[in-house]
């Protein structure tokens, strides 16, 4: 086995390199990798980060108990009503897939698998552009949206109990104003 591991700064001394590259019988990694150490980077603040943990806590959990509280209903996953919720607003014209991809921020491979999971529950239906023959239209049956109407009281009681049993109406205006800061950027 042979280990090699190299250490250089650039002329400023700002940046550390490292490159590693190891050799065993039957496999060959050679992997390098580099990052920057800067003496004047700046840190966040303290409750810049208590600020972000506490976000990304509050999501998870949030989003956690709306799925508990569907998949307890025997309704299926949130990201079906966001899609199916997009479809819907669309109306008889129907959506293409990626309009509702953008609207879902959803990646390609993420948007096609949902799509097919909602076309074999037999909750849309695909239909094929005239005049682009790749392209297709999605839209709403019939039991989609009544899938859609059932997941909504579910979801909102689910939102009711999460976050207006915790704060206060004044409390939850207030706390949209500074979230909402964060969605302007």
């Amino acid at each position: 086995m042979a280990h090699k591991v190299e250490s250089h700064f650039d002329t400023s001394g700002k940046c550390t390199c490292i490159y590693i590259a190891t050799r065993l019988p039957n496999v060959n990694i050679d992997a390098g990798a580099s990052f920057s150490i800067l003496k004047d980077m700046t840190q966040p603040k303290p409750q810049t980060i208590a600020v972000w943990t506490s976000l990304v806590s509050a999501n998870r959990i949030l989003l956690d108990d709306i799925e508990d509280a569907l998949k307890n209903e025997g309704l299926p996953k949130l990201s079906w009503y966001d899609a199916l919720l997009e479809i819907e607003k669309a109306d008889g014209a129907g959506i293409r897939p990626y309009e509702l991809k953008e609207r879902l921020l959803l990646p390609q491979y993420g948007m096609s698998r949902l799509l097919d999971r909602m076309a074999k529950a037999g909750l849309i239906d695909r239909l094929d552009v005239e005049d682009d023959g790749r392209g297709q239209i999605i839209r709403l049956t019939q039991k989609g949206l009544n899938i859609r109407k059932a997941m909504w009281p579910i979801y909102a009681a689910a939102l009711t109990r999460s976050v207006e049993s915790h704060f206060s109406q004044a409390e939850i205006t207030e706390l949209a104003r500074l979230l909402k800061k964060l969605t302007r950027a």
